[in-house]
């Protein structure tokens, strides 16, 4: 099975390390995975000029070809988003924007595969929920199954605090907690839904 996970920090610093945490525990697990980092990448935003309703593919081309391939490939995707003023970063919401031209394709095309959210917070209650909501909507309006960490905890997604210090983040166990959590269920949704 194969998991894509999108990066949606400006720069390579806190929620690269999350998520490139999440997705070594997954190829520990024979997972197959890919990452697309937004830094240093060209994702120009959507103009809702329906070129792709009538085209079947997006006018822009940029790189927004590579998220369209992987969400394609994928069984799994995994949303983490560094929090900026108060929500998701304004590159991760390009990427979803930009996710209509697939959509023009085939409505159904993305829908079945299993949604994961990571929201990672300079401060410990800075708009993680709120990210994970927005993410959690995308997955809902494209048809991905979303998951939560469960309950207790992971109610959402994996929420960090990263006091905006790799060596912090590195030391919530607490937002590792919630990693682990989510995962857990991601998982077990691949292996129900997917395998």
């Amino acid at each position: 099975m194969k998991v894509f996970g999108i990066c949606g920090s400006p720069r390579n610093n806190t929620t690269e390390y999350v998520l490139r945490n999440a997705i070594d525990k997954l190829e520990s697990k024979n997972f197959e995975t890919s990452i697309f980092f937004c830094a240093g990448k060209d994702i120009k935003p959507c103009m809702h000029c329906d070129y792709c309703l009538m085209n079947k593919k997006c006018i822009i081309e940029d790189d927004m070809s590579i998220v369209y391939e992987n969400l394609l490939d994928a069984d799994g995707i995994i949303l983490a988003t560094p929090i900026q003023s108060g929500g998701i970063s304004s590159n991760l919401a390009t990427i979803m924007d930009r996710t209509r031209a697939l959509e023009a394709v085939d409505y159904n095309i993305l829908r079945g595969k299993i949604g994961m959210s990571i929201a990672v917070g300079g401060d410990r209650t800075g708009g993680q929920d709120f990210a994970h909501l927005k993410n959690i909507t995308y997955f809902m309006i494209h048809g991905i199954i979303p998951v939560s960490g469960g309950p207790f905890g992971s109610n959402l997604g994996a929420s960090f605090w990263s006091n905006d210090n790799l060596d912090d983040i590195k030391n919530d166990s607490y937002g590792m907690e919630s990693l682990d959590r989510t995962l857990v269920e991601f998982e077990k949704f691949l292996v129900k839904y997917i395998d």
